[in-house]
């Protein structure tokens, strides 16, 4: 489905970007950088001591800039392949061509390699030599770092981080070993072509450390390091595509998007992989001062987390895990506030307790504690995985939500209803409010879910949660009919990101087609411009919701503005400040196709999908659904939907699928490699 012959996952440029914080990013599930930086990122491992923990800074030995001193009429091109996860750069002349590729490796997260490859193209028996400008030096701000013994031709440091998250508390230690970097090398006069491979390893022990640059080494050997990686993304985008019969930009976007985000997540097939969460800016950023410190807020379980679940639901379960193993700070951080259960940070490190450097946020923004629940509520709905609450600990941390709900609830005598005071919404303009319409509403689907999953497991149910969520109150302006952000919001008020909104998507709160309009026509002209940019994401799918097509693109064409050049980092902000690498955007941009054009929703009983898109894209895929241990491939026209189920589970009852038309009624069975 091409728009002409350009190809949306290879983004190509003769020059970098000015700003080094938009430069592409070579990322897996456990180590990051950005190209051409000093540092790189572990996944889980930070440095400082609560509000001011941040990931550790690492040298990095990939940092290498290759070179051709006094050459003449050389060409460069620089190119980010997501199809392949790998950065090169390529100096052309007309006798040679010298090529620089760099990867985090995606299946085997302890490696990241680089090689320089020089290929003759006229012929000429002169040397050619590239020089190699690595300014890696083995210290490090965050770490005592000590020098080992070589290990089979690569140095090898080590080093535990300095200070701990909390007093007492874990100090990561850090080994890595990687190849000496030439300051030049030389195709010989006899050679055609030659490539020199560069590999770096890190680990958090000896052990695995020295396991890993072995394995690496042994594909080195064979010739396969980088096709094995290659390998890797070709199985994951195998998996999981949406592609559109549209406009270039959009189409490369959603690839951009994509890309981003799966290089984030744990590799396939790697059950019990220890998976740390991710970051606003992801594992290429974090350093103390920049992108959130690196910290795991409500942007990984309400922004990226939905499209993560939809196509690898087990790297979903990953992230609920992350939840799951810091649970014993959410405990703490409740307790601390004289309240029962467990209250979720707003901004969470390694142990779940509240890291962020700002009080206000961590004391107020308690929404976050709802959104965690919700992805598991969705996963729950998505997987029927049992096992995770009944065995793996959800169900503990179920309970402790319901029960920090419970606690943090008043009840009011006068109105007859339950109030939740003093929180700042999601529109992080107001603060101390009471009655935050997205926060009360959250609140609710907490207790709501928390009751269904005790039905289902024959656990009684407390009549405090079924109270709670009964009588929990809601906003709403019944003369204007619309919902009022909090408890004395005046129309016309500023607002600085989606919040309201949220209600009817991803909450799904139950409200009129005629609320809807009015909650979208009341926030979208007062919601900040400049602001964070999954926003305008939010308002589209409000709008494919009520098939206001044209309204829709409207917003969608809105986050074009946080995409920067040329390799589709994306920014928070229009004016280029805030996190960068933003996958909150990224995530929320994702959203509105997957669940805006299609309509996807994930509900108790069903997965829900009703289209709309505009009419420059004629043709919708969407290959590797996940649905109770299916896989599903949706191809969508304005004419007819067609759906293939590409893998089939054969564990009763959950094989069981079928296609319903809500209007009549009727039900088409799906079986593995028909279609609909």
């Amino acid at each position: 489905m091409a728009d002409g012959k350009e190809d949306p996952a290879v983004f190509t440029s003769t020059s970098l970007p000015s700003d080094p914080r938009l430069m592409a990013t070579v990322t897996n599930a456990y180590l990051g950088t950005r190209v051409y930086r000093d540092i790189l990122h572990v996944n889980g491992v930070y440095n400082g001591a609560v509000g001011d923990t941040h990931r550790a800074d690492i040298p990095s030995p990939v940092n290498v800039r290759m070179t051709v001193p006094a050459a003449d009429s050389l060409t460069e091109t620089f190119t980010l392949d997501t199809r392949t996860g790998t950065f090169s750069h390529v100096l052309q002349s007309a006798d040679y061509a010298a090529t620089h590729r760099l990867y985090a490796h995606h299946s085997l997260v302890h490696l990241m390699a680089f090689s320089i490859t020089i290929r003759r193209s006229a012929r000429t028996t002169q040397p050619i030599t590239v020089h190699l400008q690595s300014p890696f030096v083995p210290k490090s701000q965050d770490l005592d770092l000590k020098q080992g013994p070589a290990f089979q031709g690569a140095y090898y440091v080590y080093g535990q981080t300095l200070v701990p998250e909390v007093e007492g508390g874990p100090r990561p230690t850090v080994h890595m070993l990687w190849m000496p970097v030439p300051q030049s090398v030389t195709l010989r006069g006899e050679e055609q072509e030659r490539s020199w491979e560069f590999l770096t390893a890190v680990a958090e022990s000896e052990e695995e450390v020295k396991r890993s640059y072995s394995e690496g080494l042994a594909l080195m050997a064979m010739g396969s390091l980088h096709a094995s990686h290659a390998h890797a993304w070709a199985m994951l985008w195998r998996g999981c595509c949406i592609d559109l019969d549209g406009p270039l930009p959009l189409r490369q976007a959603l690839y951009g998007c994509l890309y981003y985000l799966l290089s984030s997540i744990p590799p396939q097939g790697k059950r019990g992989f220890l998976f740390h969460g991710i970051s606003p800016g992801g594992l290429s950023n974090g350093t103390r001062g920049e992108d959130y410190w690196g910290h795991v807020f409500w942007d990984q379980d309400t922004w990226m987390y939905p499209n993560i679940l939809l196509f690898y639901p087990e790297a979903a379960r990953a992230i609920l895990e992350y939840r799951i193993r810091t649970l014993e700070g959410a405990l703490h951080n409740a307790h601390e506030q004289g309240y029962k259960g467990a209250k979720f940070p707003w901004e969470s490190a390694a142990t779940g307790r509240e890291v962020c450097p700002e009080e206000i946020y961590g004391a107020q923004e308690i929404h976050i504690t709802g959104d965690v629940l919700m992805a598991f509520e969705q996963y729950y709905y998505t997987t029927q995985d049992q096992k995770l609450f009944m065995e793996d600990g959800g169900w503990k941390l179920v309970h402790a939500v319901a029960q920090y709900w419970c606690s943090r609830m008043e009840w009011s005598e006068e109105e007859q209803c339950y109030n939740i005071k003093g929180v700042m919404p999601p529109d992080e303009y107001h603060c101390r409010v009471d009655n935050s319409a997205y926060t009360n509403a959250v609140a609710q689907r907490s207790l709501n879910f928390a009751a269904n999953v005790a039905r289902d497991f024959l656990v009684p149910v407390p009549e405090e949660w079924v109270d709670c969520a009964k009588k929990v109150k809601m906003p709403f302006d019944a003369e204007k009919k619309y919902h009022p952000e909090y408890d004395g919001y005046s129309p016309g008020e500023p607002v600085k990101q989606a919040d309201v909104v949220l209600l009817g998507f991803p909450l799904m709160h139950p409200m009129s087609s005629e609320v809807r309009r009015n909650d979208l026509e009341m926030y979208e002209p007062v919601t900040d411009p400049n602001g964070p940019a999954m926003t305008w994401s939010m308002f589209a799918v409000g709008w494919l919701e009520l098939k206001e097509v044209q309204r829709a693109q409207t917003q969608m064409n809105k986050c074009f503005s946080n995409i920067t050049e040329p390799f589709k980092i994306w920014a928070e902000n229009s004016d280029g400040t805030g996190a960068v690498n933003f996958l909150t955007g990224m995530g929320g941009f994702l959203q509105a196709v997957l669940f805006g054009y299609t309509g996807f929703r994930i509900t108790k009983s069903s997965l829900r999908f009703n289209p709309s898109f505009p009419d420059d894209i004629n043709k919708l895929k969407v290959t590797g659904i996940s649905y109770f241990r299916n896989k599903l491939k949706f191809t969508i026209t304005k004419e007819q939907i067609k759906i293939k189920v590409t893998e089939f589970s054969w564990d009763p009852p959950l094989s069981l699928l079928e296609a319903v038309l809500e209007e009549s009624g009727q039900r088409f069975p799906l079986r593995e490699g028909r279609g609909l």
